[in-house]
């Protein structure tokens, strides 16, 4: 298309030409021509459609119009055109208004088609790859980038934003998609095809078209969950109701392949020809089955068209009622040895269930096939009718047998069964069957005996009739449940009940406990489930465990309180420490160690008031189980020895934990006491002495395992404790837990440990003072003697001035020694020791001058005298 220029010549001015008026005359008439074919061209582009019916004939029809609509605005903007439209506007032609709407037309028409001709060339990629990709797995691949370039193009473009604009190019692309499957799925050839090869290119037809919906719906929800993006709401009918049926299809094709695949191939094997004896048939039944297909490969319709859904859908409920015979026969003969049951069913009644559940199912089958008598009539049909009555028959052999079996076996071991006693007797552990934790009590109603009675109900509501004896027992069930119940409850109480008891309190209940065992001699012994006082036995025996179970209750509350004052003596503290009075002031040593045997002397008192309360609790006991409240009696010797024992294994933890605690202290950074560094002339020591020290906390060592000596001993097989015994007149021996305790390797292993960092420590805080060992001169020189020999050298004054500088310095640097400190569990306190050797430099100093003042008058005087001198010397 070509806008013809005017042929007048438009030189000039655009004013003087719009003065004149053969030019105005000529210009209207070249105005009206290109208005007439602006909008012509405009209007037959604004008429096409995309020639197809996929995604790319649309791609094609924005880039033709494109092209075209391009070529007619370039030429709008030719300096000739432009200045015709400036020589009519000046001259306010009539004309040109309308020439000027046309060409904003123009203008808009052209910028959609290059804002739709960019976007769409975006997808073009893709579909091209979904109209000539060489296979599914491209389209598959295709699919979901496809989709999220469509989201970017309703996002950015100006005009593929609306539905009137995405809806018929997303139809087009389900198009291009249910064409590409069309294409493919060839019903004529398809089941001529190798079969898994079938079976794949069909899994794949109908992966393609749920990918489709898929990455749709993917797509959609990730444009509602940004929040920001005008959301996707299509016409889905549109855009699935093609894909969505034909997706129905693929999955009838699946399946057919699948029957025949995986189903009447396998079960048409070697096992089938075994079983029916006729390897002939079975090869007949194979091309039978080959056969089934015929119908789908001969249609006469398209089976993906919507329209013939309804054809479609007879074709695959004949299918199905041909092959349901078939599918009956394949689980019958497979599960035949091991019937799956229905829930709660016994073996023999539940496998003839199944059995029965099969043939009502091929019968339904074939009632509808006699309903339409031309399906009978079929060779195919006549294949059908027989394979059912093959299998009907074979399947009341089969029921008949499983019947007998079950009926003669019944008859032989029900009335066994009802003469096992109630109760069996076993041990749960390698020991003697007389160790009473070792006892387990079992009810022995037999799970056969059980099944025996659901068996007979089943097998009346089956119409079998059934042995006499085994009707009785199915009407006796509930009893039969009650019993069992009872039994079970009440063993499991006196399990439960045993299981609470260690192995000193059934030694200590071993009377009651055989009492208990006498009420339950008859279950094991003399009663059947024949007999007649079976209920009398359960009510016995439970009062029996009621009145056991209150003598264990009394006794575990004695133990538990036995038990707490026990962990209150195991938890003491031994080593309570003193707090320090005022910030840094700590205890000195004496009287930290005399604190902690003050306070561990209130701890002892309160724990024997704890030991002395333990026998009481004893003798409460004894008076339960032994009616008896002596503290002696021979039935709970076992049961004091266990409690004994117990005493002395807390003690031992006490002292051991106390003893590790107190090394813990000793070893942490934290001081608990404070002693001083002084200055005995010759020797720098501390006041307490490290010898003291280690003394004092050898005692206190020694007194913490001591206090188990205030834990007098029982007597031999009582709860009594040892009297004194008088070996010599001013002897006493008290029979204490001492003796033991403070030999176990634990406590003297702490001990000695203990000890040794006590050691390590004073040695460490020696080694300290041997720094102030420097200024022994202070102290060791005598000053006098110095002063003397000095005083006879008569030195020069600077000697004194050097002397007298030493000592101030040495005083002077004394005073910046660190005061404090503290390592360990110790405070060294260095103060008294920094004045001794303060006061010793000063007292040098104090001789120096003293000396330096007598050398100066002696010398003074002896110049004054001269003076004098030579002055009466002169005067003669």
């Amino acid at each position: 298309i070509k806008l013809e220029m005017p042929t007048i010549n438009l030189d000039g001015e655009v004013t003087v030409l719009a003065t004149v008026p053969e030019v105005i005359e000529a210009l209207e008439s070249c105005a009206m021509t290109w208005q007439k074919l602006i909008s012509t061209a405009l209007e037959e582009q604004l008429k096409k459609v995309p020639q197809g019916n996929g995604p790319l004939a649309e791609v094609d029809l924005w880039r033709e119009r494109n092209n075209t609509l391009s070529a007619l605005t370039e030429q709008t903007k030719l300096p000739d055109v432009q200045k015709v439209l400036e020589i009519l506007q000046e001259a306010e032609s009539e004309h040109i208004g309308d020439l000027q709407i046309v060409l904003s037309d123009l203008r808009k028409r052209h910028v959609e088609a290059l804002d739709n001709v960019k976007f769409l060339s975006t997808l073009e990629r893709h579909l091209k790859n979904l109209t000539y990709g060489p296979g599914f797995n491209v389209v598959l691949d295709t699919i979901p980038s496809l989709m999220n370039a469509l989201r970017m193009v309703w996002i950015i473009s100006r005009h593929y934003n609306k539905d009137e604009r995405m809806v018929p190019l997303m139809e087009r692309i389900a198009w291009e998609i249910s064409t590409r499957v069309y294409k493919v799925v060839d019903l004529h050839t398809l089941f001529k095809e190798d079969r898994a090869a079938a079976k794949k290119k069909i899994a794949e037809a109908k992966s393609t078209l749920e990918q489709w919906k898929k990455c749709y719906f993917a797509v959609r929800a990730e444009i509602e969950a940004s929040g920001r993006e005008q959301h996707w709401e299509f016409d889905r009918k549109r855009l699935f109701e093609k894909t969505d049926y034909m997706t129905s299809v693929c999955q009838d094709l699946y399946d057919i392949l699948q029957v025949i695949i995986e189903e009447f191939y396998n079960i048409f094997g070697p096992e089938l020809k075994t079983v029916t004896g006729d390897p002939k048939r079975i090869d007949d039944l194979l091309r039978a089955v080959n056969g089934l297909t015929g119908p789908v490969e001969e249609l006469t319709f398209d089976p993906f068209s919507i329209k013939s859904a309804h054809d479609w859908k007879l074709i695959m409920e004949e299918f199905k009622e041909e092959v349901s015979v078939e599918n009956v026969k394949q689980i019958f003969v497979q599960n035949l040895k091991d019937p799956p049951l229905y829930k709660n069913h016994p073996p023999v009644a539940g496998a003839i269930y199944w059995s029965r559940s099969l043939f009502y199912r091929i019968k339904h089958t074939i009632i509808r096939f006699q309903e339409v008598e031309e399906l009978l009539a079929s060779e195919r049909g006549k294949e059908v009718k027989q394979i059912y009555l093959q299998v009907a028959k074979r399947m009341k052999e089969y029921e008949d047998q499983k019947y007998n079996q079950w009926r003669d076996g019944t008859e032989q071991t029900l009335p066994l069964l009802l003469k096992n006693t109630l109760l069996t007797v076993s041990s749960v552990t390698e020991e003697p069957i007389t160790t009473k934790k070792g006892v387990r009590f079992i009810v022995n109603f037999s799970p056969i005996l059980q099944e025996i009675i659901v068996e007979t109900k089943y097998m009346e509501q089956l119409g079998f009739p059934v042995p006499e004896t085994a009707r009785y027992v199915a009407l006796q069930e509930d009893k039969y449940l009650r019993y069992t119940n009872g039994l079970k409850n009440m063993l499991d109480r006196y399990h439960r009940l045993m299981g609470t008891l260690n192995e000193a309190e059934t030694k200590l209940l071993d009377d009651h406990i055989q009492e208990l065992w006498r009420v339950f001699k008859s279950g094991h012994r003399r009663l059947n489930w024949n007999s007649l006082g079976i209920g009398d036995f359960i009510v016995r025996c439970t009062q029996a465990i009621r009145k056991f179970e209150s003598l264990v209750h009394q006794i575990h509350n004695n133990s538990e309180d036995i038990s707490n004052k026990l962990l209150f003596i195991e938890s003491t503290n031994l080593f309570k420490f003193q707090l320090s009075k005022n910030g840094d002031e700590l205890p000195k040593a004496k009287e930290f160690f005399e604190y902690l045997k003050c306070e561990r002397a209130k701890d002892v008192a309160h724990m024997v008031r704890k030991y002395t309360a333990i026998s009481q609790l004893l003798i409460k006991v004894e008076g339960r189980v032994a009616n008896t409240n002596s503290g002696k009696s021979p039935k709970l010797t076992s049961y004091y020895a266990y409690w004994e024992k117990r005493i002395y294994q807390v003690l031992t933890q006490l002292i051991v934990k106390n003893l590790q605690a107190f090394n813990a202290a000793v070893l942490a950074n934290v001081p608990l006491f404070q002693t001083e560094a002084i200055l005995s002339v010759p020797e720098i020591v501390l006041q307490p002495n490290a010898s003291e020290i280690d003394k004092m906390t050898v005692q206190c060592i020694r007194d913490c395992v001591e206090v188990t000596k205030h834990f007098v001993r029982w007597m031999h097989g009582t709860c009594i404790e040892c009297p004194p015994q008088h070996v010599k007149e001013d002897e006493v021996i008290i029979f204490s837990f001492y003796s033991d305790v403070s030999q176990n390797p634990l406590i003297i292993e702490q001990a000695i440990l203990i000890t040794q960092n006590v050691h390590k420590l004073l040695a460490s805080l020696s080694k300290c003072l041997n720094q102030w060992k420097r200024y022994h001169l202070l102290w060791k020189l005598d000053k006098g003697i110095v002063m003397e020999r000095l005083a006879a050298e008569k030195p020069a004054c600077i000697t004194f001035d050097e002397e007298l500088q030493f000592y101030m310095k040495v005083a002077q640097e004394v005073t910046q020694q660190p005061l404090i400190k503290d390592e360990q569990f110790i405070r060294l306190q260095l103060a008294p020791l920094a004045y001794t050797v303060q006061e010793n430099a000063r007292g040098w100093v104090i001789s120096l001058g003293k000396l330096l003042n007598e050398s100066a008058r002696e010398e003074l005087f002896s110049l004054q005298e001269e003076i004098q001198v030579g002055v009466f010397s002169s005067c003669c």
